[in-house]
């Protein structure tokens, strides 16, 4: 402030006034405010948006890493769960291989213990890896999402996938009336005893359709999709469905291979409408109808027919 002068130049304000380059200052220009109009931002919405790399119902947060250790890990809890289980309920006389397979048949505890403890184990491992630890919700990250009309203009209503699935059924029942089937398969042995056959449809209703499609629909299938493609990814998926019923099955290959046609339409239907209800309701009504049917064909399992 110069002290001759007889009033202080009051200060500029930073905030009103642009900043100017020495170049400006020298030549006196001026920086005016940039000024944005409605049509600016209305062109801004109008510019093409990114493209994504897939559909939103295979946009994941897994890789084949994470399925090489989930693999790694569903064997070992194969194996621990099966041993502490047999272990646990063996018998403590001695006994022929086949006596000690009829006797584990008739513990629920073992037959239908193990299945549910495994597949306790495979939600547990999912959640914690794809939920937990990233923070992400569980069932949307899996492909667990409304159904919605704009998929293929496929319907939206639950009941027609559910009674889809009650037709599978009969499909298949029809296509395997005439099969023939080898003696002593573990299904049927299994339905020998009652409460353990009992325990088993629960499960097929109650418990199966839900960890199976979460696995394979849910998990696998966006994983297949967007390293091979979609169809492969649908033929991979389902075969990997066919096989894992195989031991139930006997490997009795006619079967199998029904129940790889099976997990073909279930996944099918899951690609389809991009959502792992879809495939669910499919898989919840298959699995019921066979139930009613085995229920009614052998009285309650107090009859078995002939073989």
């Amino acid at each position: 402030m110069n002290p001759f002068d007889g009033r202080p130049t009051p200060p500029k304000d930073a905030a009103s006034e642009p900043e100017q380059s020495p170049a400006q200052e020298a030549s006196g220009e001026t920086l005016q405010p940039l000024e944005i109009t409605a049509q600016d931002l209305a062109a801004v919405d109008q510019l093409p948006q990114p493209v994504r790399a897939y559909p939103e119902d295979l946009e994941i947060s897994w890789s084949w890493a994470h399925f090489v250790v989930f693999v790694v890990f569903v064997v070992v809890s194969f194996v621990l769960v099966n041993t502490v289980t047999l272990i646990a309920y063996a018998p403590r006389q001695r006994m022929s291989r086949e006596q000690l397979q009829q006797y584990f048949m008739s513990k629920p505890e073992v037959a239908i213990g193990s299945m549910l403890l495994l597949y306790a184990c495979i939600i547990f491992f999912l959640y914690v890896t794809l939920s937990l630890l990233r923070g992400h919700p569980f069932w949307q990250t899996l492909g667990w999402r409304k159904l919605k009309p704009k998929f293929d203009g496929l319907p939206r209503n639950p009941l027609v996938y559910f009674v889809s699935g009650c037709g599978l059924s009969l499909l298949v029942a029809l296509a395997t009336a005439k099969m023939k089937t080898p003696e002593n398969m573990p299904m049927e042995e299994l339905f020998k005893y009652r409460q353990t056959a009992l325990l088993f449809l629960a499960m097929a209703v109650l418990v199966a359709p839900l960890v199976e499609e979460t696995l394979f629909r849910g998990y696998m299938y966006p994983l297949f999709a967007r390293s091979f493609g979609v169809r492969p990814g649908i033929a991979v998926t389902g075969v990997l469905f066919g096989l894992m019923h195989g031991a139930q099955l006997g490997w009795t290959w006619a079967l199998v291979s029904v129940l790889i046609f099976v997990g073909i339409v279930f996944t099918m239907v899951r690609a389809r409408t991009g959502s792992v209800f879809a495939s669910y309701l499919m898989h919840l009504g298959y699995n019921s109808l066979i139930s009613i049917f085995a229920i009614l064909g052998t009285h309650g399992f107090t009859k078995l027919p002939d073989h």
